[in-house]
């Protein structure tokens, strides 16, 4: 009698090993979101210190923002073939290589090519984190893995300005850059003592979709260049952002088209049919405009009108960040009760970032950054309220298979979100400020011209904190439109879902 046939081995138990492994991927997605938000918010000193003008600079952001997107689109395929934790670790070596040498480059070409680099490198860690949380969390704690995964959403970026207000003001303009190497380390370390090692799928090249990466990796990059640098071009007025913006839309197309059809496809088009997904990534799309607004306009609105420096602003983006830090588990305790509804967890949410664009849209040129405390405590528990639910709705009812496939859907909708919140922001804060600035000179006429025929001083700067004041509650307002609509949107497409546990 023939002995029986060993049984093939089972999921790794979760556990200590794991749940470092689970903090060493969450702390490289945190300095990926940092090291982005860092550098945007110091650029002026960056730019100072390396002589690099302001087209450059503008540059500099839309290349690393182009290969960050790229990379959160086919990082997922890339973690399936070659492993999880090699996949990991080998990106978060390129990410501090890149790091440490971007300002040690002799000229601007290379550290456009280090940015890119880096950008590739430091996008392709979100979706680790997702993959991490879906995988090898059980039903009863998977809810606090996702609320570790929305903790980059909003946490990570709020911090930017905080960061860059330190490494600008009391240490040299290198560690704008060098700020993520000491915790880029520690994370090599808990993942690589925390994941478990998957054997290497190379036989997963027989089937590579080599067409969806010649028409996806140009379509992206094109879309987000044009969005990054279309308000310094003029958008459409300007042939280099027409070709961008409509060819990666052309070739976004036939990269769908292609995936609709391809056995192994980067992106499963499919998945779209499930209407808590295709929800999900839309309100996501959505949630992250009005969160890069709010981070955005208190900031920019206090630089205008009152000359703030990041480090007076950072007291705001801290009274938001930290609390988040307790508002996240507090969101997904409850989100993990069978009897909550976490459509109406997100219907709260949504409503809460409502009001706090709606008290911004009443803004006045007296308002310092004491009349901004109220609208940013109530993102506190607005923020998590948002993003958690998406999540739950998002990852439900797939299959094991499918988790890949929608971290790749999550995280690229997540980065074109973003990108996309900066391009309108800036086309609509450009639009309002020359239409307020228009009616406003109308309204002056001629009185206020002396004989040299310039304005006055103190009256110029009374026009132009008028125009930023006037502007930025525009702005506001449109925001909370927006959070509105997509409260609607909620009974007319999501489904009720129970939490992970309860399937259990």
């Amino acid at each position: 009698m023939s002995a029986a046939a060993p049984k093939p081995p089972g999921p790794p138990t979760f556990g200590l090993r794991i749940a470092t492994g689970l903090a060493g991927v969450l702390l490289a997605v945190l300095m990926a979101g940092l090291n982005e938000n860092v550098t945007k918010v110091a650029l002026a000193d960056i730019r100072g210190a390396m002589g690099i003008g302001a087209d450059e600079g503008s540059w500099l952001l839309a290349v690393y923002a182009a290969a960050s997107v790229c990379a959160m689109a086919f990082a997922p395929w890339c973690s399936a073939t070659f492993s999880l934790r090699r996949f990991t670790l080998a990106m978060l070596a390129a990410f501090i290589l890149f790091g440490a040498l971007c300002p040690l480059a002799p000229n601007l070409s290379s550290l456009m090519v280090l940015r890119t680099l880096q950008g590739l490198a430091g996008g392709a860690l979100p979706p680790m984190l997702m993959t991490v949380a879906l995988r090898f969390l059980p039903p009863h704690i998977k809810l606090y893995g996702l609320a570790s995964y929305a903790l980059t959403a909003t946490v990570g970026p709020t911090l930017g300005t905080p960061l860059a207000a330190l490494w600008t003001e009391y240490t040299p303009w290198q560690w704008t850059f060098w700020q993520i190497i000491p915790p880029c380390l520690l994370s090599m370390a808990a993942v690589a003592w925390g994941l478990p090692q998957d054997p290497l799928k190379l036989e997963r090249f027989r089937q590579f979709d080599w067409l969806g990466l010649l028409l996806g990796l140009p379509a992206i990059s094109m879309i987000v260049l044009g969005l990054s640098l279309g308000e310094r071009m003029d958008w459409m007025e300007s042939s280099l952002i027409a070709f961008l913006l409509i060819g990666g839309c052309l070739l976004l197309a036939a990269f769908l088209v292609n995936e609709w059809s391809h056995p192994l496809p980067f992106f499963k088009i499919q998945l779209l049919a499930n209407r808590n997904l295709t929800h999900a990534l839309i309100t996501l799309a959505g949630v992250l405009f009005v969160l890069v607004a709010a981070t955005r306009l208190p900031s920019s609105f206090l630089a205008q009108v009152h000359g703030y420096r990041p480090l007076q602003t950072a007291p705001l983006m801290l009274m938001v960040a930290l609390p988040q830090l307790l508002a996240l588990v507090l969101v997904a305790a409850l989100c993990n009760i069978r009897r909550v509804d976490c459509r109406w967890v997100l219907a709260g949410g949504l409503a809460l970032l409502a009001v706090s664009k709606l008290l911004g849209a009443a803004a006045t040129p007296e308002w310092t950054r004491e009349n901004f405390y109220l609208l940013q405590s109530l993102q506190i528990l607005a923020q998590p309220m948002a993003v958690i639910p998406l999540l739950m709705l998002a990852t439900s009812g797939l299959a094991p298979q499918d988790g890949p496939f929608a971290s790749a859907w999550f995280n690229t909708i997540k980065g074109f979100a973003a990108v996309l919140a900066g391009g309108v922001l800036d086309f609509m804060g450009g639009e309002r400020s020359h239409f307020h600035a228009q009616a406003l000179a109308d309204h002056l006429g001629n009185a206020p011209l002396t004989m040299s025929g310039t304005l006055p001083a103190l009256l110029a700067r009374q026009f132009q904190h008028q125009v930023a004041t006037l502007t930025t509650r525009d702005l506001y307002l449109a925001m909370a439109v927006m959070a509105a609509a997509m409260i609607v949107l909620i009974p007319l497409v999501a489904q009720r879902i129970y939490p992970p546990r309860a399937a259990a």
